[in-house]
């Protein structure tokens, strides 16, 4: 059952858009915590949540309000991101990521989506430890995590970009985007105003402020997301190096063609062989070594051997 769902998941992962890998990705987060904090209550602390989670893995996961502890843990820009502990927070998080996600992909496009997300996520926590630098009357908690400020980043990105757009809301109908993200500003200046979670709010308002500019700057010509972009593509063709260098040199081998030359019952034989071993090359360099079968990964290394 479980390699039944791993392989779903996996096969998700690579078919979906970028909004169902976001999504996979911050539910791996949110499982993962959850494992991990119920074996330290178990092996550890007798309690749960675990106190051995909060002191020895969080900082380390968790986005800190001061700038020192965070430039000494540059990651945690990251992770806190797709992080979420409470159901109801990770839901909430996961359903607009959906909503909003894929009206700004059928917009502008998929590979717009992640730079969003990532820029949205570290204006939040630029903003929140700026405030918190400042020691403003907004009092600050010690960390942050959650896709919050990611989040709305998309939304008043959706909602800048095709403002007339309608979405039907449960129990109301057809809104409008505009209206939609005039709301979710509304309530971030509730928020501020009742002193309710000061530092959360903070990064939302991050998140929306960085939605905004990127569509604005989008309309000026200037993409933000193709930065971003090359980045990660340099990151993927990283991991994925070895897996594209090491075919290249079984295809190139010489003697395939030369044993071919022998009968004409051979010959039909490595043409056979040798269209297989196109196939197979081709499947690794669209999906990766990781997709080929145990046949066609002996039938690769015997063509490597052959001489």
């Amino acid at each position: 059952m479980f390699d039944s769902i791993r392989e779903d998941v996996k096969a998700q992962f690579r078919s979906g858009n970028m909004v169902t890998r976001i999504i996979l990705v911050n539910t791996a987060f949110f499982v993962g915590i959850l494992i991990l904090k119920l074996l330290l209550s178990i092996a550890v602390d007798q309690s749960f949540p675990s106190p051995s989670y909060e002191k020895y893995v969080a900082p380390f996961l968790e986005l800190s309000s001061s700038f020192w502890t965070t430039l000494t843990r540059p990651w945690v820009l990251f992770t806190h991101m797709f992080m979420h502990y409470g159901l109801f927070h990770f839901i909430f998080n996961m359903l607009w990521l959906y909503w909003f996600g894929r009206i700004v992909g059928d917009l502008i496009g998929d590979r717009k989506i992640l730079p969003i997300y990532l820029l949205s996520g570290l204006a939040s926590a630029f903003l929140l430890m700026t405030v918190a630098a400042f020691n403003t009357p907004f009092a600050i908690g010690a960390s942050a995590i959650g896709a919050s400020g990611a989040v709305f980043g998309l939304t008043i990105a959706a909602a800048t970009i095709a403002p007339e757009y309608s979405m039907r809301l449960i129990l109301i109908g057809d809104v409008r985007l505009k209206y939609i993200a005039m709301a979710a500003i509304l309530l971030q200046l509730v928020a501020l105003a009742g002193n309710s979670n000061a530092g959360g709010t903070f990064g939302h308002i991050g998140g929306l402020i960085m939605g905004y500019i990127y569509v604005v700057q989008l309309r000026r010509g200037n993409d933000l997301a193709i930065p971003v972009n090359r980045i990660l593509d340099k990151i993927q063709n990283f991991f994925q190096k070895d897996d594209r260098q090491k075919p290249k040199v079984v295809y190139r081998n010489p003697n395939l063609k030369k044993k071919g030359n022998n009968s004409k019952g051979n010959s039909a034989s490595d043409i056979s062989h040798e269209e297989k071993l196109d196939a197979i090359l081709d499947k690794i360099k669209q999906k990766g070594m990781s997709s080929l079968t145990e046949e066609e990964k002996e039938f690769l290394l015997n063509a490597s051997k052959e001489k």
